[in-house]
């Protein structure tokens, strides 16, 4: 950022879920009664402040985000979810280009169960993800990012989560972002980072996890 430019707002509200999921609309069913959380970084706690005992890094994958990582994220978790979300509206007042994506990732204990999850993760109306988490990498943060002219007007942010097996796979998910102006380019800092436009990634694992 050069001298003198003014840092752009993020118009998502809580969009690094530091604030829990006050901004934030739960939808769709759960048939098991594991609603999404934010969960704590690093936490070996048991759901809803972790993530079954693994504990999930903070977000490393590079991203045009202005919140910081912090310290939660938000986890999609239920065995039993149809069309589980998490969704809110935003409202764009002046017309433009504008940044838009968020990061994810796939917990291993969740990933090595028997049961797949299907996610999407639209925002204002590009759908950025749409994948099954066994066909994407374990343990790997990856930021789902793009860019679109946007009118005025409201734009909604969401979030789609499907399983159907107990147990089944996982998706957290941080840093949601929709921000005024060009896309900037990834800064190179020697760690893994990967900015994807809806790509998912084939991957392994090895450990399970137990829900009871």
């Amino acid at each position: 950022m050069g001298a003198g430019q003014a840092r752009a707002d993020n118009l998502v509200i809580n969009g690094s879920f530091e604030d829990g999921l006050n901004g934030w609309t739960i939808g769709g069913t759960d048939g098991q009664g594991f609603p999404p959380v934010a969960i704590l970084y690093d936490s070996t706690a048991g759901y809803p402040t972790g993530a079954f005992g693994e504990p999930i890094p903070h977000n490393n994958a590079w991203t045009p985000s202005t919140d910081p990582v912090g310290d939660h994220a938000a986890y999609f978790v239920s065995d039993l979810g149809e069309n589980q979300s998490l969704y809110q509206t935003i409202h764009i007042a002046e017309a433009g280009i504008y940044q838009i994506g968020f990061s994810a990732y796939a917990p291993l204990n969740g990933y090595n169960n028997a049961g797949d999850a299907s996610f999407v993760g639209r925002i204002a109306d590009d759908e950025l993800a749409n994948y099954n988490v066994h066909e994407s990498m374990p343990q790997q943060w990856v930021t789902y990012s793009g860019a679109q002219y946007l009118d005025v007007g409201p734009y909604l942010v969401e979030f789609v989560f499907n399983t159907s097996l107990v147990p089944s796979a996982d998706v957290v998910i941080d840093q949601v972002y929709v921000i005024k102006g060009n896309p900037q380019q990834p800064v190179p800092d020697g760690g893994a980072t990967l900015v994807l436009l809806g790509l998912g990634l084939t991957g392994l694992g090895l450990a399970r996890r137990r829900r009871g």
